[in-house]
């Protein structure tokens, strides 16, 4: 396991907030950048649909987070049903950015500067425990899927 002192500064921050919420986060420093699922899957040794991408949408205009399972890409017009929006698109690098305070491949779905309304794919109620990135595309951690849910506040929804 690694030191939380060790930690990117960015992982330090999902580390922290996790702990206000009672959780006790395991990040773990990954060799190299997992900034795909099938990377990030290979190198944990877990199958890749246990991997909850973190993806920072623009929905009706306003950036939300969906954690959705790393075997399956998102269906944008079923999401936009799913949670009631006229349009929804993946939100530019500047947008991830700015509302996560981390960059693509590596947004937590904790430690952003202020909460984003989230949505998680209900695929990932299979697994128990689900992989996702820590702060950084080179950090990763577990978190029980109830975990999950309870941290983000997210509403379970279909994605394709």
């Amino acid at each position: 396991m690694t030191r939380p002192d060790t930690l990117p500064p960015r992982s330090r921050l999902v580390r922290e907030r996790l702990a206000e919420a009672g959780i006790d986060a395991r990040i773990v420093v990954l060799p190299e950048s997992a900034h795909t699922a099938a990377l990030a899957a290979q190198a944990i040794g877990c199958p890749v649909g246990a991997i909850a991408n973190s993806l920072v949408l623009v929905a009706d205009g306003e950036p939300i987070l969906v954690m959705t399972s790393g075997a399956h890409r998102v269906d944008f017009s079923v999401l936009a049903e799913q949670i009631g929006a006229q349009t929804v698109a993946m939100a530019p690098p500047t947008v991830v950015r700015s509302s996560t305070g981390q960059v693509i491949g590596g947004v937590a779905p904790v430690g952003h500067p202020a909460p984003l309304p989230t949505f998680i794919d209900e695929s990932l109620s299979v697994f128990d425990e689900v992989w996702t990135a820590g702060g950084t595309p080179q950090t990763v951690m577990p978190l029980g899927f109830a975990q999950l849910i309870e941290v983000t506040g997210g509403r379970l929804v279909r994605v394709r």
